[in-house]
């Protein structure tokens, strides 16, 4: 048997399986972006969760993926429909905030689980908490943080910062302001999707800039690194995860090379699941898994690993068995804080060429054992 066709059956199957504590066949919904210049982000999500999936043996949980086209409209629809039509008890896979803004309020208001494996919009971390929304990822902010301190330790005094005008965007440059230290030498919002970035070059150009963060995640970032490489402009950059992830990075090539970004994981990451989950990823589907793989992988066995101690129709023990987490993330050490986001560590990464490849390697540590600053608004 193909290793798809296992996939396939693994995701669908209503069989029950013997050795799990969950009586119940469990639906998921993933809603993500498969098409479109967001679709690396969507795919490498979807295909983590599966591989998860796959490894566990898992028949009882099945799996509904439908994709977004990065449209909220269509997003909204979506989940309507998996919820009233598949009867879906989780939804996930969302990648923009601005979609899952617009997905995540209503469902939790069904009595439907949101785990995320990517959004992680400041709305939903703080007064806006809710029980059944938790994040496997990051709240938006966390890495962009990070990134602002990498750049007060690079000694850069006065940096521009530029990221698309949608919640993660706004987030971003939030959080890197909250930790640098230095002078702003501009700030500017794109738009979601742009392609031509002549004009925001030539504003960084002349701006007087001693270096530039950027958020610009999916084909932005591919679309900004080869013209910022052809303008001549030679001011280091600095970033998170999103804008050098492995999605994009075969794309841009050695124009990323020497780039420091931050993350919460790294293809290189020293620990035994994260060895096996690249190399199990590499064997199924070919290429190095990205952040957003790694994210998928987590997000389906943080859900696996509640239905090993809980039914889905007790949802008050199912939620307290996500709450605990236990399970071998691929990042290390992963805990949720009360918001029901994750406390920790984060790493600074250089984008390298290694054997032929471009990818990253961890260089540093940025935080350990972070948490949100908006939990503290959170009433749970």
């Amino acid at each position: 048997m193909t290793f798809g066709r296992k996939l396939a059956l693994a995701a669908t199957a209503a069989v029950f399986s013997a050795g799990l504590a969950s009586a119940e066949q469990v639906t998921v919904g993933m809603i993500t972006t498969l098409s479109g210049g967001g679709a690396g982000l969507g795919v490498d999500v979807r295909d983590g969760f599966r591989l998860a999936l796959e490894q566990s043996g898992n028949e009882n949980l099945r799996l509904v993926v439908e994709d977004d086209a990065q449209r909220p409209e269509l997003a909204v629809q979506i989940a309507e429909r998996m919820i009233q039509s598949e009867r879906a008890h989780i939804l996930t896979g969302i990648i923009w905030s601005n979609l899952a803004m617009a997905v995540v309020p209503s469902a939790v208001a069904q009595d439907v689980i949101y785990v995320s494996p990517n959004a992680g919009p400041s709305a939903l971390a703080g007064a806006n908490c809710h029980p059944n929304y938790f994040n496997a990822a990051w709240q938006n902010d966390m890495l962009h943080e990070a990134a602002g301190a990498v750049a007060n330790e690079q000694g850069y005094t006065n940096t521009f910062i530029m990221a698309p005008n949608y919640p993660a965007g706004t987030d971003a440059l939030t959080g890197f302001k909250r930790y640098y230290e230095g002078e702003q030498a501009g700030e500017l919002f794109t738009q979601v999707g742009q392609t031509d970035y002549a004009a925001e070059i030539a504003e960084i150009r002349a701006s007087g800039a001693d270096s530039v963060f950027i958020f610009l995640p999916g084909g932005m970032g591919i679309s900004f690194m080869r013209q910022y490489e052809q303008s001549g402009v030679d001011l280091p950059l600095i970033s998170a995860a999103f804008t050098f992830s492995q999605d994009i990075l075969p794309a841009v090539g050695e124009a990323a090379l020497g780039v420091l970004n931050t993350s919460q994981w790294s293809p290189d990451l020293d620990n035994e699941a994260n060895t096996a989950f690249v190399a199990a990823f590499r064997e199924a589907y070919g290429r190095t898994p990205s952040l957003y793989a790694s994210q998928g992988f987590d997000t389906a066995n943080l859900i696996l690993s509640a239905m090993e101690t809980a039914d889905i129709s007790d949802l008050d023990a199912f939620r307290a068995a996500l709450r605990e987490a236990d399970f071998t993330s691929v990042r290390g050490d992963f805990r949720f804080a009360s918001n029901q986001h994750p406390i920790q560590r984060v790493y600074v990464r250089e984008v390298v060429e290694v054997d032929g490849e471009v990818t990253n390697r961890i260089i540093g540590v940025a935080f350990e054992e972070h948490q949100d600053v908006y939990g503290e608004d959170c009433s749970m």
